[in-house]
């Protein structure tokens, strides 16, 4: 059961065990259940908690079942993932049964294989088409209607009513659309920072004066939806979001990250979320809601933060920005210009956005060319490697982490660096 907001449990539970009970009637009893609730069929078993357990039985040979009974084979399975299960249930001795097949599945048969080939092509394409239409038509909402489409109110906004649901069903039972209002609470530090970066002040330095005024954070203003973040400070990372939120031009945006999940991959292997590519951001042909900042100002400051050049008028580049981590806390280099020359620093978790603390453990600096030559014939990479332009591309392609020290670089999957920090 995965649409666990627009179903009752207890309903989906006692109609699937019901036509699990017909289907064993003259054959067996259930003796145990396992029941899912929110995750989408689109997870394999294994990262299902109760499918999952369900499999960890299969491995006690006193187990007490010798049979599992699917109520419905769309709540179960999609696309290929029963072919992908059935030779783990014929190692352990474990029939399938199935509605659609009145009884145990025979793997090796060809009508049953061709009906469980349909019956996963149907299951995925139930979830394909509804996501389709789902997808459309908030399009069409986030671009014609500005309508507010779900998640957290930016920092500055708060949620108000916006009248009835257009859709008479909805309407009938309730539901009314909501739309974004200026928080006066928090609203005039929206509109402070727009005016401060425009006026040349720096990440560091406006992130430094709300941590030094006693302005909360937006993980401290809402810690109830921010539970993995401690709420105690700004961050340059935080303020640079803000001023790259598009919604504080009156616009609804939508689309902005993806929603895709991450439906094969345990936590530890998936991938981080990155913004969408800005052409595929859906934003409201009218205004939807107050503006903090006006669509003039709004795009000077991207500009101001797209176009960081030196005094000199040309631009610094750093080759690898991202690929860097410090051997001794863990964290990712940051780029810092040293000497005239690219290069890179850990402070070890300090930043300028607030007062120093002692003691303090040495900033780790290193220039890029040290870097290059550090990796130049490193036995972890391979051989042949002409630029450090190359040198780049590889690290990305095979998705390489350099730990490094003050004596040493050294290459790493980026597995593997995360695994070390959840050990160390």
């Amino acid at each position: 059961m995965s649409t666990v907001e627009h179903q009752d449990r207890v309903t989906s539970r006692h109609w699937q065990r019901d036509c699990a009970t017909d289907l064993v009637a003259a054959h067996g009893v259930i003796v145990a259940e396992y029941f899912d609730v929110g995750c989408s069929r689109r997870r394999g078993w294994r990262q299902r908690p109760q499918a999952a357990a369900l499999l960890a039985a299969l491995d006690d040979p006193d187990r007490g079942f010798d049979a599992i009974v699917v109520g419905e084979y769309e709540r179960a399975f999609s696309a290929n993932q029963l072919q992908h299960l059935a030779p783990v249930l014929e190692q352990h001795g474990v029939q399938l049964w199935l509605p659609e097949t009145d009884g145990p599945v025979d793997y090796h048969d060809p009508a049953h294989q061709a009906l469980i080939m349909m019956l996963g092509a149907q299951s995925k394409r139930e979830v394909q088409r509804a996501r389709f239409r789902v997808v459309t038509a908030m399009r069409v909402q986030a671009r014609e209607q500005g309508r507010y489409l779900g998640g957290r109110p930016p920092y500055g906004y708060r949620l108000t009513d916006a009248g009835p649901h257009p859709n008479a069903a909805q309407a009938r039972w309730g539901r009314r659309l909501q739309r974004l209002e200026p928080d006066p609470a928090t609203a005039v530090h929206v509109r402070w920072m727009f005016a401060q970066r425009l006026d040349g002040q720096s990440l560091a330095s406006m992130a430094r004066a709300l941590n030094d005024a006693g302005i909360p954070c937006p993980s401290g203003i809402d810690p109830d939806r921010n539970s993995h973040r401690r709420g105690d400070r700004w961050t340059l990372r935080t303020v640079a979001a803000i001023l790259a939120n598009p919604r504080y031009t009156g616009r609804q945006v939508w689309n902005r990250q993806p929603a895709h999940n991450h439906t094969d991959a345990s936590r530890s292997e998936r991938e981080p979320i990155r913004r969408n590519p800005t052409a595929d951001w859906v934003v409201s042909t009218q205004q939807a809601h107050t503006a903090l900042v006006s669509e003039q100002d709004f795009v000077a400051v991207q500009i101001i933060r797209s176009h960081r050049s030196a005094h000199d008028g040309t631009t610094r580049r750093y080759l690898f920005t991202g690929l860097l981590r410090c051997g001794p806390c863990g964290r990712r280099l940051e780029s810092h210009w040293i000497n005239q020359r690219p290069g890179y620093r850990c402070r070890h978790g300090h930043t300028r956005t607030r007062q120093p603390t002692n003691p303090r453990r040495k900033i780790l600096y290193l220039r890029e060319d040290h870097i290059i030559a550090r990796l130049a014939d490193h036995p972890r990479l391979p051989s042949g490697i002409q630029t450090p332009h190359d040198l780049v591309a590889l690290l990305h392609r095979r998705k390489i982490t350099i730990i490094c020290d003050q004596e040493h670089c050294t290459p790493t999957t980026e597995r593997s660096a995360q695994a070390n920090l959840r050990g160390s």
